[in-house]
């Protein structure tokens, strides 16, 4: 989270509690009288702020993730599986391996071609 999307953050939540006391000196203030609504600088420093404070969070998100699980797979696989969450269920013993599996079926199916054209 870098200084700029702290210090806005920081601000827009300043800027809700200010609301939010403000809104509660009214209504003590206020108490008496049968209707009073809140007067419109206090909403629009309510909703300002809740503006400012979203600015704020979406510029302190990370980098969005790819939507499709083949480019995930292709991260995950360019990194080395080292992020792989799955890991320690491949890793496991008696994990069936299926890359293992083919390259072996395929070397078996080569093998049988040989011996049926001989």
């Amino acid at each position: 989270m870098s200084f700029l999307s702290r210090a806005v953050t920081f601000f827009g939540l300043v800027l809700i509690v200010h609301a939010g006391y403000s809104a509660h000196e009214h209504t003590v203030l206020y108490s008496n009288l049968t209707s009073t609504a809140l007067p419109q600088d206090i909403i629009i420093e309510t909703l300002v702020s809740v503006l400012i404070v979203s600015i704020g969070l979406v510029l302190s998100a990370q980098k969005l993730k790819p939507i499709s699980w083949r480019e995930w797979a292709g991260e995950i696989e360019r990194d080395g599986g080292a992020r792989n969450p799955y890991l320690s269920l491949e890793e496991r013993y008696g994990f069936w391996d299926i890359r293992a599996k083919r390259k072996e079926f395929a070397d078996w199916v080569r093998g049988q071609d040989v011996l049926i054209k001989e």
